[in-house]
């Protein structure tokens, strides 16, 4: 049973993200990658074409009737949502990389931004780069300069979120934290499933080369991480799916831990595979990514995002072949959609699925009609479970390996 307190916080809760039901429902869902992460990327092209998103690979998601209601309704007050009664409503992000990476950090950013300025709140307040070492420092900060929701980015700046929400309680506490983070009853959350989203980002990678010739992938992370080993084998069977004669080989450019800005080292071991005769490059990468696909396009390689979903808009400055989507700011809007439809209560989880989800998953930016029905398939495959036993084979094995 829940204390009045926590009673009083659920309320609130409701309130807050009711007033943004109007947002969520315009956005809806996006059709590319995500940032987490992952990230964007690099130059200019006059002739990139327009996105084209295939129907099954981002699936229609069914809203609630009680959504759509909301979603028609003006939107609450500023006042009913100044939870702390300074006179403004105020999202805090806190993001472990920079708030421009063109990727994963900044995707989650600038969903609160335009939240924010669609319902009249004043301007969220961002503090990025955060090391995880400082994270109860950083984040503490944050929120004792007036901020009602706190939006928490990613895993690595998690784990002081416990001691956090009980001293900030009145505070609304999301975070995208990941597979594995403990559930807490002040905490909404979201995740994925890594190695679905891999698995597609792979195949569709496969597509690319068997359209436009090459075998070679090189995979760039940052340090051998287990959530990195997930990525990295999981986008390597979606690969050998196409062709078992496909190579993919990781290459480290960061410290341990969660350093994936180094855009020295990602660079050169770009350059380096380039010299090797890579074809593809995937930039799992946070503040490096935009470098790295710049440099890759200069090169001519198949590429892709690392999380961001917008990466296939025709507005896009580099280009990208590939979306690969775990866009923190689509889970965002998503998530305030299932709180207003009574789905997702303070202390719940939202586990976004390839297939079933519009969300999460990769997906060619400018596909052949092969192209669009081969990738159909990979996602009814995952939505059906058909790679259930596989994937989760890969999952154990990585995370067991730290």
């Amino acid at each position: 049973m829940r204390s009045k307190q926590e009673g009083h916080r659920i309320g609130k809760v409701l309130v807050v993200l009711a007033a943004t039901s109007i947002i969520a429902a315009a956005c809806g869902s996006d059709s590319k990658s995500s940032s987490t992460t992952a990230a964007a990327a690099t130059t200019p092209t006059a002739t990139q074409p327009v996105a084209t998103t295939p129907t099954a690979t981002t699936p229609a998601a069914t809203e609630p009737t009680t959504t759509e209601a909301a979603a028609t309704t003006a939107p609450t007050s500023a006042v009913s949502l100044d939870t702390n009664g300074d006179g403004k409503v105020v999202f805090g992000i806190a993001a472990a990389g920079p708030a421009d990476d063109g990727a994963y950090y900044q995707a989650v950013v600038d969903a609160a931004k335009q939240l924010s300025k669609d319902n009249g709140f004043a301007d969220p307040i961002v503090v990025d780069n955060i090391q995880a070492a400082d994270a109860e420092t950083a984040i503490g900060d944050l929120a004792q300069q007036g901020v009602d929701v706190m939006i928490v980015g990613a895993s690595e700046i998690a784990e002081p979120l416990p001691q956090l929400i009980t001293k900030y309680p009145d505070i609304f506490w999301y975070c995208n934290c990941g597979q594995g983070f403990p559930e807490n009853p002040g905490l909404a959350q979201s995740t994925d499933d890594g190695a679905e989203i891999s698995y597609t980002a792979g195949y569709a990678t496969g597509l690319k080369l068997k359209e436009k010739g090459g075998d070679s992938v090189v995979f760039i992370g940052c340090c051998d991480l287990g959530f990195e080993k997930q990525a990295y084998m999981a986008f390597e069977l979606g690969l050998k799916a196409v062709d078992p004669s496909y190579t993919n080989t990781y290459v480290q450019s960061g410290g341990f831990p969660y350093d994936f800005d180094n855009t020295a080292n990602a660079t050169a071991a770009l350059q380096t595979a380039i010299d090797n005769g890579a074809d593809a490059v995937y930039p799992y990468l946070g503040g490096a990514h935009r470098p790295v696909v710049q440099a890759a396009n200069a090169a001519g390689l198949i590429t892709m995002s690392a999380g961001s979903s917008k990466v296939c808009d025709s507005s896009e400055d580099l280009k990208y072949d590939i979306a690969v989507k775990f866009d923190g700011g689509d889970y965002v809007k998503a998530v305030m959609k299932l709180i207003i439809a009574g789905k997702f209560k303070e202390g719940d989880t939202k586990k976004f699925k390839v297939g079933i989800d519009p969300e999460p998953g990769a997906v060619i930016c400018n596909p052949t009609p092969d192209e669009t029905t081969a990738m159909d398939a990979v996602y009814k495959q995952i939505a059906n479970g058909d790679l259930a036993a596989a994937l989760g084979d890969i999952s154990a094995k990585a995370f067991a390996q730290g």
